[in-house]
């Protein structure tokens, strides 16, 4: 087998012409694409990162064409950028939407960029190939890897992208941190992403590697040897004398003799000193990194890979059923419509890619069965029973905290009962993980909460026992539906609807006002739209722009379909839609809910930042980052014992300059990231803090190929944010395009008066279409703002049955004093103290404790176990409750050859005779802010590279 170098030279003189023509010398790289600001023309982490996956997609879409459509063919993407709606529009037809391919590459390239933004992380060498720290950083990306592999083989694939990024990081930094470049080097190391393989050659710690440079940029620095090497960051550790400092403004020891640094993150002077060099580390850093990608294809499978990346247009499949004796019409229902969606969708683009089913009953809940089969799924679900336990309560939540925990984000999640819940106080703890999974909860519950029907009761139970159910709906953007048992088969059948990839229209005003009508917009990208209306309705109108009205009469109208079941209408309108204000007219007792949906590919996807211009690198740090310490020591207050009292108060403490022990002024913008720290939790949800400045990004789904017949591209001018439920409006904030218009990336500055008082509110996307048609899309869920930052983090690797980990803690308000009550549990149930149980906090405030969880010898090997950490407000307080969750992964030690390479083998191989090899090609994509697309070679001619496939690892 041939290396990697040798194996090119294999691909012809004119592939190899092509490599030197779309990659030439020119000037790792800085978190993502707020980091242009400060260095215009700069590849990112974040544009490596998605770039990688976008050619191994392109990749696994050229060798496997779809059932029923023609195969994709290279020279179709030839002098193109490459996008994921182009992508995805040519792989599995117009209209289908890369919605959940984007949300699952964000979360690879935003746990990326975090790393040099946690502080932990962003001061620890290992994890960026700092201070010739080589063959430890180099142990930290295998195994990081490794950890990758575990979490998506265990079916978590938000811990596995957490991971996944991670590496990449580390992977990338490797170009751009080490000489590895300036060694001549064409292509990427060939032992770095190979366990127990040798970096070889590298700098001892007398060999003096940098001569001194007075000057911001340092092209000739570097001392004449052959010995791999690379910069020193700061102070921790401190610099030898003759070594080489990775240099920029943020660097202190580039004060220090040698002057100057080596590191190519930018293209400018003041933060790279190489940065003439900051392209050939891209370009190697970009086949890394798509190695890595392609590495993991390989060892995950086609079908494995896909479900990490979400290559697909499908939702999942997740049902929570009570299995009560009462309960038989409502399981049977739920089978008719499993078994519909998996025969009507087999082998299609929307045949879902996985199944999640939890029972319940009263004591019981659970086990929870998870599937990526649809026929083990039918069988599990079709030997479900109702069986015994005719009373009421029943643990209804629990269960769907456990199908919350094992659905993939941005999936739909179907609950039947017939019961209100037993356990109500996990209400806030369930309504938090539907955001943080961004998954929507539909209830149909089979009994009008105002009768009483026949199931056996306890006690008198109240009328208003549900309300958990229309809190928990309201928060995930779902709905409760209230039928009877002969009507619940053709309600049932939203739950096809629901997971057709239709978006929610925004009504004005959101709920019904009597003698008021509802209003929205339609516009010509919709289709499908459907009009849902629920509860004692006397009549209702609904009215298209020319005044022609389809009431409440079954069958077919003038403008569509009406079906009623009991008190619920489903009205399907014909397609196409007349564009322009629709009104909706309804006379009813109570208050009705209303419910527009339609199909489109345009859609968007948003997270909220916090501006960073100070530290190693300025960007943008995420709050639906994910957080964990290499250091608890880092994570405590200093100034408070590990054994402090369960209640203390403590001040902030001062910002620590980055790589530097100096105390700074606290920037009011980074308050939010004082004792963040480095790798496993799931951050602070999609959750601002009221007195922070944030930062809203916005990503629009489905622009990709609209532009290319000529038509004006849409375009989105604001959002408007919406208390809930009530829907008054809280303000309206003007957008900004970041980069290209057809990557779809916006952003808006969300004062901290805006968010100055914790609750939930809604997101309206508003703009016009390219005929200057009004286009209005809602986020499917509420974001909430909450009252303070909560942040939960685990150790620096895995966890091991039979030892005992520390998590740390961090509780922090910028907004006004806290009272809070602090609870922790953990799923599974195993053992976890913690020494922190209250906290009294005033304005700019922080706390810190410990949490000590025991894994038992019993633990499973490669399992996932979720801690989740409440601070609440005490007694009466009407602050909300604030939830942290993390995600840690129990991993069994590693067998002596589970992840070497081949004897046989240095690396990656060329060859056609083995079925494993996958040459990756690389179609170049736009870069936002210039980078690779400013440049003539490597973004206007969309030129092909031919890179080698990983056979084994």
């Amino acid at each position: 087998m041939l290396l990697l170098e040798e194996s090119l030279s294999h691909l012809g003189p004119s592939v190899l012409l092509l490599l030197q023509l779309l990659l030439p010398p020119a000037s790792a790289f800085f978190p993502n694409i707020w980091s242009l600001l400060a260095a215009p023309g700069s590849i990112t982490h974040q544009d490596l990162t998605e770039e990688a996956a976008l050619n191994v997609t392109l990749q696994l879409f050229l060798e496997q064409p779809p059932p029923g459509r023609p195969p994709l063919h290279l020279e179709d993407f030839l002098g193109r950028t490459l996008l994921a709606d182009d992508l995805f529009a040519a792989y599995f037809g117009p209209g289908f939407p890369s919605r959940r391919f984007r949300a699952a590459l964000g979360e690879v390239s935003r746990a990326n960029a975090a790393q040099d933004f946690l502080p932990t992380s962003k001061n620890d060498p290992d994890l960026h190939f700092d201070a010739e720290r080589l063959g430890q950083g180099h142990t930290h990306l295998v195994g990081a890897l490794r950890e990758t592999l575990v979490a998506a083989r265990a079916l978590d694939h938000t811990l596995a992208r957490q991971r996944l990024g991670a590496a990449l990081h580390a992977l990338q930094d490797f170009y751009s941190h080490s000489n590895w470049v300036e060694l001549g080097k064409q292509q990427p190391h060939p032992h770095l992403l190979w366990p127990r393989r040798e970096l070889g050659s590298l700098a001892q710690v007398g060999d003096p590697t940098c001569s001194d440079c007075e000057e911001l940029s340092c092209p000739e620095n570097l001392l004449g040897f052959t010995l791999l090497t690379s910069g020193y960051f700061g102070t921790h550790p401190p610099k030898p004398p003759g070594k080489c400092s990775h240099g920029g403004h943020f660097d202190r020891s580039s004060s220090q003799p040698p002057r100057g640094g080596i590191n190519k993150d930018s293209t400018s002077p003041g933060f790279s000193p190489h940065h003439m060099l900051h392209l050939q580390a891209a370009k190697l850093a970009l086949l890394a990194s798509i190695q890595a990608f392609s590495l993991l294809r390989s060892r995950l499978g086609d079908s494995g890979f896909s479900r990490l990346l979400d290559i697909s247009p499908a939702s999942s499949l997740s049902f929570v059923l009570d299995t009560t004796g009462s309960m038989g019409e409502e399981i049977n229902a739920a089978k008719i419509q499993a078994r519909h969606i998996v025969e009507q969708r087999r082998g299609s683009p929307m045949e879902p890619v996985h199944y999640v089913l939890v029972p319940f009953h009263d004591p019981g809940f659970g086990p929870v069965f998870t599937t990526s089969d649809p026929d083990s799924f039918w069988q599990q679900l079709n030997e479900i029973q109702a069986l015994g336990g005719g009373d009421e309560p029943e643990m209804c939540l629990s269960a769907l905290e456990l199908a919350l925990l094992h659905t993939p984000p941005l999936s739909d999640i179907f609950v039947f009962t017939d019961a209100s819940p037993k356990d109500a106080f996990l209400t806030n703890r369930v309504e938090s993980l539907t955001q943080e999974r961004r998954c929507r909860v539909t209830f149909l519950v089979t009994e009008d909460p105002s009768r009483v029907q026949h199931r056996a009761r306890r006690e008198v139970l109240s009328p208003l026992r549900f309300e958990p159910y229309e809190a928990v709906a309201l928060a995930s953007g779902g709905e409760v539906i209230f039928t009877k048992d002969q009507h619940i088969r053709d309600v049932a059948a939203i739950v096809g609807d629901s997971m057709a990839n239709l978006v929610t229209l925004p009504l004005e005003p959101p709920v019904v006002v009597p003698g008021k009508p509802l209003v929205f917009i339609v516009d010509g990208l919709l289709q499908r739209l459907t009009v849902r209306i629920h509860g004692e309705v006397s009549s209702f109108c609904i009215r298209n722009p020319a005044g022609v009205c389809q009431g409440q009469e079954e069958g077919e109208g003038p403008l569509g379909h009406t079906r009623r079941f009991g008190q619920f209408w489903m009205v399907t309108m014909n397609d196409p839609l007349q564009k322009g204000t629709w009104e909706i007219q309804v006379t009813a007792k109570g208050t009705p809910r209303v419910r527009v949906q339609a199909q489109t590919s345009l859609d968007f996807l948003f997270h909220f930042g916090i501006p960073v211009e100070e530290g190693p690198h300025p960007g943008l740090y995420p709050l639906t980052q994910p957080v964990a310490v290499q250091d608890l020591e880092h994570f405590q207050d200093p100034r408070t014992p590990s054994d402090s009292p369960h209640q203390y108060r403590s001040e902030v403490t001062p910002f620590l300059h980055p790589y530097s022990s100096e105390v700074t002024p606290i920037p009011k913008a980074v308050h939010s990231f004082l004792s963040v720290s480095e790798s496993h939790a799931d951050s602070p949800l999609l959750s601002p803090v009221p007195g922070l400045q944030t930062q809203l990004l916005v990503e629009v789904t489905g622009l990709g190929s609209r532009g290319e017949s000529g038509d004006p591209l849409p375009h989105f001018s604001h959002v408007v944010l919406r208390g809930v439920p009530k829907g008054a409006e809280l303000g309206r904030v003007p957008l900004e395009p970041m980069g290209p218009w057809e990557r779809g990336l916006l952003a808006a500055s969300l004062s901290p008066t805006l968010l100055s008082t914790a609750g939930p509110f809604s997101l309206e996307l508003i703009g016009q279409d390219g005929g200057g048609q009004g286009l209005h899309r809602a986020a499917p869920q509420p974001c909430s703002v909450v009252p303070v930052l909560l942040e939960l983090s685990g150790p620096p690797g895995f966890l091991a049955p039979g030892t005992k980990a520390p998590l740390g803690l961090h509780i922090a308000s910028f907004s006004g004093p806290q009272d809070l009550d602090l609870r922790a549990s953990v799923n599974p149930s195993f053992a976890l103290t913690s020494n922190l149980s209250r906290v009294l906090l005033e304005h700019n405030e922080s706390a810190w404790g410990r949490l000590w969880l025991e894994v038992p010898d019993s633990a499973a090997p490669d399992s996932v176990v979720v801690v989740t950490v409440t601070a609440m407000g005490r007694e009466a307080s009407s602050v909300p409750p604030t939830h942290a969750f993390l995600r840690l992964l129990v991993l069994a030690p590693a067998p002596q050859d589970q992840l070497a390479a081949p004897a046989h083998s240095s690396g990656p191989v060329l060859t056609t005779a083995s079925p494993g090899f996958r040459p990756s090609t690389l179609v170049t994509r736009g870069i936002a802010g210039g980078g690779l697309a400013g440049n003539t070679w490597w973004g206007t001619v969309g030129g092909v590279l031919l890179l080698l496939g990983l056979a084994s690892w």
